[in-house]
């Protein structure tokens, strides 16, 4: 496989690389870092690549798999989540700053959720992936992963309603 091939398979998915390394470490650095490592292990193992059958859930299993060891050996349990690619340019002012600090809040909750359910949100609900890919990347049966995607919702729901009834805690 020449480089040209190689480009146009991993371009699809490039990105989605980098937003999960960003979502699993603390800066836009680490996670270009990490992206680029990832992008290395590819082009390493490029003779191989033609065997496996969905290439974006083995970049997808690798980029977990190198920002949690790079976690573990740095500081585990230090993680930080951001999602800053939200707007919505026909909003008034007064819309923005409450959608931007409702978005706050809910990274702010998200920062607090269990490793697993902060990947699994970042997989479903900003990447958009489907369970049957959710459970490649994850190596867990759909049913785990369901499960955990609704407890982290609940649990985002519910503070966000506790933060809108009562004021921020």
């Amino acid at each position: 496989m020449g480089q040209n091939e190689f480009v146009k398979l991993i371009t699809p998915f490039k990105d989605k690389v980098f937003r999960l390394a960003r979502r699993l470490l603390l800066s836009t650095d680490e996670a270009e870092d990490a992206t680029q490592e990832v992008i290395v292990k590819l082009w390493n193992n490029k003779n191989v690549l033609d065997d496996y059958r969905n290439l974006e859930a083995f970049a997808m299993t690798i980029t977990k798999n190198y920002c949690l060891d790079q976690l573990k050996s740095k500081r585990a349990g230090n993680l930080k989540i951001t999602h800053t690619n939200y707007e919505d340019s026909n909003a008034s002012l007064d819309k923005k700053m409450e959608n931007f600090d409702s978005l706050k809040w809910v990274e702010k909750i998200i920062n607090k959720l269990p490793e697993q359910q902060r990947i699994i949100i970042q997989l479903r609900d900003v990447e958009q992936y489907e369970f049957e890919e959710i459970a490649k990347v994850l190596n867990m049966n759909e049913t785990a992963i369901r499960v955990a995607l609704s407890r982290a919702r609940k649990t985002v729901r519910e503070f966000m309603i506790k933060t809108n009834n009562y004021g921020i805690k």
